[in-house]
């Protein structure tokens, strides 16, 4: 899983009823762009995430 600062981590619910989390990658800890990651959630804390098989990386698109 590679990342860039920026992009967006998608976090799955795992069960039943719980909601998708959305977190801003703001730092990539990991060599050659991959995890760890410290992530912004949408709520404001903060936490150094390893995604597993429930998360995804949305990379941010450019701008032209």
């Amino acid at each position: 899983m590679q990342a860039s600062e920026g992009d967006r981590l998608l976090v799955h619910g795992r069960v039943v009823g719980q909601h998708d989390k959305v977190a801003e990658i703001i730092e990539v800890l990991g060599g050659d762009g991959g995890p760890p990651f410290r992530v912004r959630f949408e709520d404001g804390h903060e936490a150094i995430v390893s995604p597993g098989p429930d998360c995804e990386v949305r990379h941010a698109t450019a701008t032209a």
